[in-house]
């Protein structure tokens, strides 16, 4: 136990920092200027890793959670920090990212305001719960001593607890109907005897309830079951139906495999259409119940906006989309070049991607299945064009080192790097600093409350 020790800063991961002799101690949920009693969990040569058991003083610059189960559930971190202070350590996250891993001179890199949120609650457009027989019990819960007769849980995982679900009473990530469908939903669930998933048997009725919506309101509700069951699965589906009759989309998965993804599944329409669209700046974009979409649809047209003038296209570009997805990125810049050319390892988003273009009546856009550091070779660029232009915006590993190596080889003129982990996207672009050079910066805040950031950087080819 560590006693009255003064928060001092932020770090990675959402976590503030400390420190304590020679030693850096990283904390959850803490601000600079707490002081507090920490708990060690875990001592490294370096480092220390601990949580608050007392405040002695609390920061003078905090600010009250909104949220009940603020410091248990693993969403929304800094909810406690000024929204000021989250742009600012996002900014200087991506900052720190290019010049420590990176090697760039920051002096020399025009780099823009980050653009904050229109919205700091209620942003996201998809929420996925999780149904458990044996939620987690905060220690306030247990210290009561009172019997707890009611188990079950819908809501989210606790952090580092694979198998643990904290219940949740309300949510301010996700815009209503959503609390009113996930409450009204395990309230019936309850009442019927219908069985709450059992993360570690690997059994039960229900497994996940997806709840996706768009900014002018529709709604789509997916129930993922873990059994083969038509009358529990009726019987759910019949009552959200009967419950929610304007739900643009109704649909249901049956789940019976040993982990929780999706993949090679197809869900069923119980009613309504099997799509909600989605516009930017008058593009459509239909959505699917396991279609990818940025979950936050007010800013993804933002962060897009930055990334189609980093390209400054004149419309006599081939530009390459890689790591497309289902092709939203690609389809908004698609007007401003002469061809656009995507990529994308998923092969049923290569298929929304081109029913995208197909509905936006993009006729210069054309998107190709398979790893993309298989399908990006010199043969593929001779048959659809050498880019002058590249846009990528891959998971959060980065790049596979091939895709670099056909960067290079490719002779762009301008690569604008899409993404979701500064410190990978520097790591890449430090292996492309023998061609290319950093010009221009710039941050988007897609997800206020975390310690995550969207950024955007321009890489221009060296003379």
């Amino acid at each position: 136990m560590l006693e009255k020790v003064e928060i001092t800063g932020l770090a990675a991961e959402g976590k503030a920092m400390a420190r304590v002799s020679d030693k850096v101690l990283f904390v959850p949920f803490a601000a600079p200027g707490d002081i507090a009693d920490i708990r060690v969990k875990r001592s490294r040569r370096q480092y220390m890793e601990g949580e608050v058991v007392r405040f002695h003083k609390y920061s003078p610059d905090r600010t009250k959670p909104f949220c009940l189960h603020f410091g248990v559930c693993g969403g929304c971190k800094w909810q406690h920090l000024p929204y000021q202070w989250q742009l600012e350590q996002k900014q200087q996250q991506l900052t720190d990212s290019l010049r420590r891993i990176g090697k760039i001179d920051t002096d020399r890199v025009h780099a823009e305001a980050i653009i904050p949120s229109r919205q700091t609650t209620f942003y996201r457009n998809k929420l996925e719960f999780t149904f458990s027989d044996r939620r987690w019990l905060t220690r306030d819960k247990i210290d009561t001593g009172r019997e707890i007769h009611n188990m079950q849980a819908l809501g989210f995982h606790v952090p580092g607890q694979y198998d643990k679900v904290l219940d949740i009473e309300k949510c301010w990530l996700q815009p209503e109907p959503s609390n009113q469908i996930r409450l009204a939903v395990k309230e019936f669930a309850i009442a019927s005897g219908l069985t709450f998933f059992d993360l570690r048997a690997n059994r039960g009725l229900l497994r996940n309830l997806i709840i996706r919506n768009t900014e002018a309101g529709e709604v789509m509700a997916i129930v993922v079951f873990g059994e083969d069951s038509p009358g529990g699965i009726h019987k759910m589906m019949g009552f959200l139906h009967e419950t929610f009759p304007h739900l643009h989309t109704l649909a249901y998965v049956v789940n019976e495999k040993a982990n929780s993804s999706l993949d090679g599944l197809d869900p069923v329409i119980y009613a309504g259409r099997p799509y909600m669209e989605e516009s930017l700046e008058g593009l459509r974009f239909r959505i699917g119940p396991k279609t990818f979409f940025q979950t936050n649809s007010s800013q993804a047209g933002r962060l897009y906006s930055v990334a189609r003038e980093f390209a400054g296209l004149t419309g006599n570009e081939v530009v390459y989309d890689l790591y497309t997805g289902t092709g939203s990125l690609g389809c908004f810049v698609a007007s401003g070049a002469k061809a656009l050319v995507g990529i994308e390892y998923v092969e049923e988003a290569v298929g929304h991607a081109r029913c995208n273009a197909r509905v936006n009546q993009i006729g210069n856009a054309a998107f190709f299945a398979g790893d993309v550091a298989g399908v990006l070779n010199e043969d593929f660029m001779k048959a659809k064009g050498f880019p002058q232009v590249i846009i990528a915006d891959p998971p959060r590993a980065g790049m596979h080192p091939a895709v670099l190596q056909q960067i290079l080889k490719s002779g762009a003129r301008r690569l604008v790097y899409v993404s979701c982990n500064p410190a990978t996207q520097a790591r890449d672009i430090e292996l492309l600093s023998a061609a290319y050079r950093v010009s221009r910066a710039r941050a988007v805040d897609m997800f206020p409350h975390t310690q995550h950031v969207e950024s955007v950087v321009l890489l221009e080819k060296k003379c």
